[in-house]
């Protein structure tokens, strides 16, 4: 059994009063989940404050409170310890908890505003592939080698990362890949983990309900990348403007990957349809099964990684070639007649953008109609909804609008906030139907035999929150069932 003075190993203690040897069962950040012997750390949240449960701890049987506000007139048989930060005091107590499992295993982030889950994703893939046992920590899922588990957050909070990196290392594996969102970093989540790589995406307009400012947002993503140890990479996507800003004053390895600019790691799609594309890496050509210049960064981002892993070149690319896309992300659904729909899990407006231009780049000119179905989430990041309703309006032949996630937004106020972002001329070209179920089946009315639905926003998303209740609904079911279908996928082809 662990004791106290184990797990506040690198921690600085302001202030402590009590015995910090006790032997301790759990770290709790929760008071209705304290048992006797358990630790409890109080987490000062947005909403509430950890503080305000110590007595509620303390009655179901904590002896070491870890505090940020020194507590008076607490019981004589209570350890009480004061920290600067008990956010990032947990992260370093779990780490400790846990035996340090990230320093057992090659542990790899990916940071960045869209990219985050298909490079992880396609990172580990390749690794099983490639014949190690490795491991995912996703928005999608989480993966200890071959056993899967429910993800509820793109990063975990520190009990759960270290929880599940201490599953990876009995499991054996060797590669843990891991997305990392600003929540987390500006939560203290992944402090005390011990990253081997770190991979910096892109930057785009998200979360600014969170984070105010696009700047803050930005410097949120550097903290990352300033914590990295020296024998660590760093790898950046040097097309986006913010990319080698991340790189200043790390002391990891730099390292840079581009389809424009002068980089390390260099590709150029070649051709492409809706099957895949066909990339030059390095001067190697390739044939992948995803499409559109997102992917291309993806794929170059992942092939990266590999080579900076030890991976040689050629085997990476073949198995590159066998990648599955990742589910929920330009994930086509083929009806009987020649109808296609592809549900994606873009919900900010540059993400939006890069889906609707490949999907214009890829179809026949003036054959088709482009049918797009989106909305946005209640009680987030307000200012992109019109951006993304002028993205959907000027690159779509038709555009519904419709419900996202509301949450406890009047999903009617998120729908005329986004028709604010339509310039007149595009006006015409929009509808509103505030039921997704049926916003989804009336896109598949208007398609003809060769048109293109887009249905953006939710993607691997298996359910709908609608005030406080959270209930089951998957575009891909709802797809399907217009289509009267129960695959999903068409089977990839190689071009002639």
């Amino acid at each position: 059994m662990k004791k106290s003075f184990d797990i506040l190993k690198d921690i600085e203690v302001l202030k402590s009063e009590g015995d910090k040897n006790r032997p301790l069962n759990h770290i709790q950040y929760d008071s209705r989940k304290v048992v006797p012997g358990d630790l409890f750390i109080a987490l000062e949240g947005v909403q509430t404050d950890g503080h305000q449960y110590i007595e509620k701890a303390i009655e179901k049987g904590a002896k070491t409170i870890i505090v940020e506000k020194w507590q008076e007139n607490l019981p004589a048989d209570i350890t009480q310890i004061k920290v600067p930060n008990t956010h990032a005091a947990l992260a370093i107590m779990a780490s400790n908890y846990y035996n340090r499992p990230s320093a057992k295993l090659k542990l790899i982030g990916i940071t960045g505003t869209n990219g985050k889950t298909t490079t992880a994703s396609l990172s580990y893939q390749l690794f099983k592939k490639a014949g190690y046992k490795a491991g995912l920590l996703s928005t999608v899922k989480i993966l200890v080698d071959d056993q899967t588990y429910p993800a509820t957050h793109t990063t975990p909070d520190p009990l759960m990362i270290n929880y599940y990196l201490n599953k990876m290392v009995k499991a054996g594996v060797t590669h843990a890949f891991m997305e990392v969102s600003s929540h987390g970093i500006d939560q203290h989540r992944i402090v005390g983990l011990d990253f081997d790589g770190a991979v910096f995406t892109n930057l785009t307009h998200d979360h600014l309900d969170y984070h105010k400012t696009f700047i803050q947002y930005r410097d949120t993503k550097k903290q990352f990348f300033n914590q990295l140890k020296k024998e660590a990479f760093a790898l950046v996507n040097a097309d986006d403007k913010n990319g080698l800003f991340m790189l200043q004053n790390t002391a990891a390895r730099k390292l840079t990957y581009a389809l424009k600019n002068p980089a390390d790691y260099k590709a150029k799609i070649l051709e492409q349809n809706f099957s895949g594309m066909l990339l030059s890496i390095n001067n190697m050509d390739v044939w992948v099964r995803l499409v559109g210049l997102f992917n291309a960064y993806n794929i170059l981002a992942v092939f990266a990684i590999a080579d900076q892993l030890g991976t040689e070149a050629f085997e990476s690319l073949q198995i590159i070639s066998q990648l599955e896309s990742v589910d929920g992300r330009f994930e086509l659904i083929l009806s009987p007649e020649g109808k296609i729909a592809i549900v994606d899990y873009a919900h900010t407006p540059d993400a939006l953008e890069n889906v609707l231009k490949t999907i214009n780049r890829i179809r026949p000119k003036n054959q088709e109609k482009l049918i797009t179905v989106v909305g946005a989430g209640g009680n987030r990041d307000k200012t992109k909804r019109p951006e993304m309703a002028a993205v959907a309006a000027k690159l779509s032949d038709s555009v519904i609008f419709t419900s996202d996630n509301p949450r406890n937004e009047n999903p009617e106020t998120i729908i005329d906030d986004m028709e604010k972002g339509v310039p007149a001329e595009y006006y015409r070209k929009t509808l509103r139907i505030t039921d997704r179920r049926q916003a989804i089946r009336a896109a598949g009315s208007l398609a003809n035999p060769g048109d293109i639905i887009l249905v953006a926003g939710k993607g691997h998303e298996d359910y709908q929150i609608v005030n406080d209740i959270k209930s089951h609904f998957d575009d891909r079911e709802e797809i399907k069932k217009v289509f009267g279908l129960t695959e999903t996928k068409i089977s990839p082809k190689k071009p002639n």
